[in-house]
């Protein structure tokens, strides 16, 4: 039987697999994406520098009022758009985009769809 814990080892080990090859740079950062069962976080890291320059996710207060549930598609697309609009203020347009060991389905699809329509090329 696969527990959670085991679950989750692999998806860490997908993860790292990918990070070797993926990295973020000052013109092209890293979209990365982090998800938990109550909400979803999502960044923009330049590794080079080692800093992240911008964030969104579903715990600000900016989203806690349009939204009953972190968990959920609706949500992430929330997220997806507002990390694109972010990134576009701060002048980034082009992103390598890191879904973290997640399977491209659910809730990771739906925010990098969003981020795509909101203007994010990746």
């Amino acid at each position: 039987m696969i527990t959670k814990g085991d679950k989750n080892k692999a998806r860490l080990k997908r993860h790292l697999r990918v990070r070797r090859k993926v990295t973020g740079t000052a013109e092209r950062p890293r979209l990365n994406v982090f998800r938990s069962s109550k909400h979803i976080y999502a960044q923009l890291i330049d590794d080079v520098a080692g800093v992240t320059i911008v964030s969104a996710s579903t715990i600000e207060k900016e989203l806690s009022g349009e939204i009953k549930n972190g968990g959920n598609v609706e949500s992430a697309r929330k997220v997806g758009e507002m990390i694109a609009k972010r990134a576009q203020e701060q002048g980034k347009k082009v992103v390598v985009f890191d879904r973290g060991g997640y399977l491209y389905h659910g809730r990771i699809q739906a925010l990098a769809e969003a981020a795509r329509e909101a203007g994010l090329e990746f």
